[in-house]
């Protein structure tokens, strides 16, 4: 059967067939691949996951530069990035503030003051 024949009976594109046929000849699967979705955090995986903890316990406003320093063995900002991302910390937000009663909240524009003479 041709790959475009196969391609209009499975909704797959005929350069897929094309590639499962060359895998097949090659290494003689043609089981799906397991996904790859980039590296995992290395922080996490590795042993100095409680000193980067520790190193936010101490200060907990220290940028990412500031606890890069403190890590041994050093880390890259990137991995240090997404290993934050991934334990999800949180952030001090500001408290709400009501608007102001007594003072407009933003400028008035010459435009919203309408025409002069009215």
């Amino acid at each position: 059967m041709k790959a475009k024949a196969v391609a209009a009976k499975y909704p797959v594109s005929e350069s897929c067939v094309r590639r499962l046929e060359q895998r097949r000849r090659e290494t003689g699967e043609v089981a799906p691949r397991r996904q790859r979705h980039g590296p995992l955090p290395g922080c996490e995986t590795r042993a100095y996951a409680a000193p980067r903890r520790a190193a936010y316990a101490e200060t907990p406003d220290a940028t990412l530069e500031e606890v890069k320093d403190r890590l041994r063995p050093a880390v890259a900002l990137s991995t240090l990035w997404r290993a934050c991302a991934a334990s999800k910390p949180s952030f001090e937000k500001k408290a709400p503030e009501p608007p102001s009663k007594t003072a407009p909240t933003w400028p008035r524009s010459a435009r919203s003051s309408g025409p002069p003479g009215l």
